[in-house]
């Protein structure tokens, strides 16, 4: 792998799980707001917005330079809308990116899968 490769890995893997509490602290706003008088919907709308927006690219940005399969783009794109998925998406792309590591110093080293 690659140093962009691993920083693109790097840059999903940082914006998951933010994204992933942002979306469950909208949700909590949005219960707060219909049942009492606060209302914190636009402030933490807007931060997921931009970290849902963040993580799209580097979504795309990943899928481009690792050239993962579509089922495995869709998994990582089906997480980013789920409301714990971030933290699911950013475990899988931590084993993968692990698993990437271990591949390239097995290359560099010239040991070869039987």
């Amino acid at each position: 792998m690659d140093l962009k490769t691993a920083a693109a890995l790097r840059r999903l893997r940082l914006v998951s799980a933010p994204e992933a509490v942002s979306f469950l602290l909208l949700l909590v706003c949005s219960v707060l707001k219909r049942t009492t008088d606060f209302n914190a919907v636009p402030v933490m709308g807007m931060i997921h917005g931009v970290l849902f927006i963040l993580y799209v690219i580097f979504w795309a940005d990943a899928w481009n330079r690792v050239k993962w399969p579509l089922k495995t783009a869709a998994l990582y794109f089906v997480l980013s809308v789920l409301p714990t998925g971030g933290f699911f998406a950013d475990r899988k792309l931590k084993h993968e990116a692990e698993n990437a590591v271990i591949a390239s110093r097995a290359r560099k080293e010239g040991i070869v899968n039987a």
